[in-house]
């Protein structure tokens, strides 16, 4: 699409403006426009999904700590269920199952979010070591037990995303490519938003940038304190494993894997990583990964890895791992949709409808997201709690 095509299909004034076309802004403006709001969307790369979303590890989970992310990944994971029943697209949910191996001094607390999973209707089993080897191969050395999630698994995020698109413009949503943001200006009751070529005026901004978001916020003179953190995928060479996996997290560790087909992905966060966007692979890093991941695996000593099916991605990272959703209290008509540190891809669906009605009906109230707004970094020594990995 050119960029002259882009200027002359695009308002000039709209309800909303969506800054991010990834799954989270398509996810949002879909939700907008079915609540009869107009929106534009304004993606800098030059088509969808091309940040995080695009280079997501694509898995779903139930299991969270608490209430709330609970409800956001299961409410995503039941649309991508139905997805095809009712927008006709099978968007690629596969039931996969996750399994956590919990070491024996987090078992009690992993045992009490199990039952609050069951409370909320989402089917999680409490495994022994023993009883999860149906599910993969491990080392049950330390650990207390294994939950199993029978609804968690994968989805295709790339077409997610393009189709809540697809979706949206059929209700009216301008999607304008190549249109990256470099101003925003307060006027009367007008967001004032100008990119080389153009400048449009919303009523409201949706902050769906990813890890650009707080770089997209400094614009407007606010402060949304996200980043970009690389995650590297490696990738086993094709064969490299004859069993099928399901995405297996080592709790303590933080190191997970699951197939792919016929190979195997795996990955551990570095927690030295420097904060900056790249997609450049850590091949440095694949010692450490496979070193602590030998010490619960260790079959994988005799998996080749195979560099060219490998690939590297960012989080958005907030300083507490959660995002931020919601109005600024500062500045009510800008409402954050960012900062999702791995997990947009699930709750994507499920923020987009709140995200609609913080905008239409003044406030979210599908799923209580208090926890979840900004301005708990304010309140000192309030934090939500959950576990990450």
């Amino acid at each position: 699409m050119s960029s002259a095509m882009n200027k002359s299909a695009c308002p000039t004034t709209v309800d909303v403006a969506v800054i991010g076309a990834g799954i989270m802004g398509a996810s949002c403006a879909y939700h907008l426009a079915s609540r009869g709001v107009s929106v534009a969307v304004l993606e800098s790369f030059e088509a969808p999904a091309m940040g995080s979303s695009g280079r997501s590890f694509a898995s779903l989970r139930t299991q969270w700590m608490d209430e709330t992310n609970i409800r956001l990944s299961w409410g995503g994971i039941q649309t991508y269920r139905d997805f095809a029943s009712q927008y006709g697209v099978d968007v690629g949910y596969r039931a996969t199952g996750y399994l956590l191996l919990v070491p024996e001094e987090q078992w009690q607390r992993q045992l009490e979010a199990v039952e609050l999973q069951r409370s909320l209707g989402i089917k999680v089993e409490a495994l022994t070591p023993a009883e999860a080897a149906d599910y993969s191969d491990f080392e049950p050395d330390g650990l207390g037990g294994c939950t199993w999630g029978h609804a968690d698994g994968v989805v295709d995020p790339h077409l997610v995303t393009t189709t809540y698109l697809s979706l949206a413009r059929q209700l009216g949503v301008s999607v304008q490519y190549r249109q990256q943001v470099v101003s925003i200006e307060r006027q009367d009751d007008w967001w004032v938003l100008s990119t080389p070529e153009r400048t449009l005026r919303a009523r409201h901004i949706v902050n769906a940038a990813g890890g650009w978001a707080g770089e997209v916020a400094e614009l407007a003179g606010l402060s949304v304190p996200v980043q970009h953190y690389r995650r590297t995928i490696f990738s086993s060479a094709p064969n490299g494993i004859k069993r099928t996996l399901p995405m297996t997290i080592d709790v303590k560790t933080g190191f997970f894997l699951r197939s792919e087909g016929d190979r195997l992905l795996m990955g551990l966060a570095n927690p030295n990583e420097e904060p900056g966007y790249t997609t450049r692979i850590d091949l440095d890093w694949l010692e450490v990964a496979l070193e602590t991941g030998l010490e619960r695996f260790p079959w994988l000593d005799e998996v080749p890895i195979d560099a060219s099916g490998s690939w590297a991605g960012t989080y958005e990272i907030t300083p507490d791992h959660l995002p931020f959703i919601g109005a600024m209290p500062s500045a009510p008509h800008w409402i954050n949709a960012c900062g999702f540190s791995g997990h947009g891809v699930m709750q994507a669906p499920m923020i987009g409808q709140l995200i609609a009605e913080e905008v239409v009906d003044g406030r979210a109230h599908s799923i209580d997201i208090d926890s979840l707004r900004i301005e708990r970094l304010e309140t000192a020594g309030l934090r939500p709690t959950s576990l990450v990995f």
